[in-house]
């Protein structure tokens, strides 16, 4: 089974929305784009994520950020990786007035400022590693990370980062697998009323 990694296309928004919100929620019914667009339906927040992966300001969940793993022409997993210098709160912030739902910024604004690991600007962050179901265990979130390291070290990076909800422990185990080495922890009062975690643990790989 060939497993084919490319830079994902604004035309893979629905996709990466899919990935999005399934790697936010992780396994828990709620999640922080449930915060952020306070939506009743997951039609409707899937909406409102993929307008987020091709809005003008490039926020961390942009498709240009993607690789797309695929087998058989079909999309099966997804990898982000993007610098915080680039990628920050404000071009988050940006992102969601552009496409017009701003109304709940300062509870996900709240929740990032006591929750949130103070991070190397120099750093390149990894997120929503995810595959959809029944593609588990064929090496497609390996070779969505391998991918992604190689084009780190020629781009100069010597450190990535990742942060994992405390209890993830899936998740947890396969970030080790794949090399990273945990960093800290960080509990917080507020994300456990949320999200029903304690907190959120820091994971970093030096190349």
């Amino acid at each position: 089974m060939s497993i084919k990694i490319r830079k994902a296309l604004d035309q893979d928004a629905p996709f990466l929305a899919q990935m999005i919100l399934q790697s936010s929620r992780a396994d828990k019914q709620f999640g922080i784009f449930d915060v952020i667009f306070g939506s009743k339906s997951d039609e409707k927040t899937l909406t409102n994520i993929e307008k987020l992966t091709t809005t003008t300001a490039k926020n961390y969940c942009h498709f240009s950020n993607f690789l797309i793993a695929e087998i058989n022409g079909e999309s099966v997993g997804s990898l982000c990786s993007y610098e915080p210098r680039i990628a920050t709160k404000e071009t988050f912030l940006e992102s969601l007035k552009e496409i017009g739902c701003e109304a709940n910024a300062e509870d996900f604004l709240e929740i990032l400022d006591s929750c949130d690991f103070e991070l190397n600007k120099r750093t390149l962050i990894f997120d929503f590693m995810e595959e959809i179901e029944g593609h588990m265990d064929v090496g497609i979130l390996k070779s969505l990370m391998q991918k992604s390291l190689l084009t780190a070290r020629l781009k100069g990076y010597r450190i990535a980062q990742t942060m994992v909800e405390i209890g993830s422990l899936e998740t947890l185990l396969y970030y080790k697998k794949l090399g990273f080495k945990e960093v800290k922890q960080k509990e917080c009062e507020l994300y456990k009323e949320k999200f029903g975690r304690p907190g959120l643990v820091l994971l970093a790989f030096e190349f």
